[in-house]
């Protein structure tokens, strides 16, 4: 069973109304860092990172990523 974490960063920078470039810069990393995240591109994700991001964006690390396991099919 492969699951799959979610990333809504684009929804939370539209809400914020804040450009890609605009968080890495608040955030002190490079625009292909918050790029890569933006489009769901990463493996592994850096905890202080999302710290900073959710910090900057007022979140909650719930607000950012999402747990989303793929169903299982029954076997008969």
């Amino acid at each position: 069973m492969i699951s799959l974490i979610k990333i809504k960063l684009s929804e939370l920078l539209g809400k914020n109304k804040m450009t890609r470039k605009a968080l890495a810069e608040l955030v002190g990393v490079r625009p292909n860092t918050i790029g890569d995240l933006y489009n769901e591109k990463v493996k592994r994700v850096d905890l202080d990172l999302l710290n900073s991001i959710c910090r900057v964006l007022n979140c909650d690390l719930s607000d950012l990523l999402e747990y989303q396991p793929d169903e299982q099919k029954e076997e008969k």
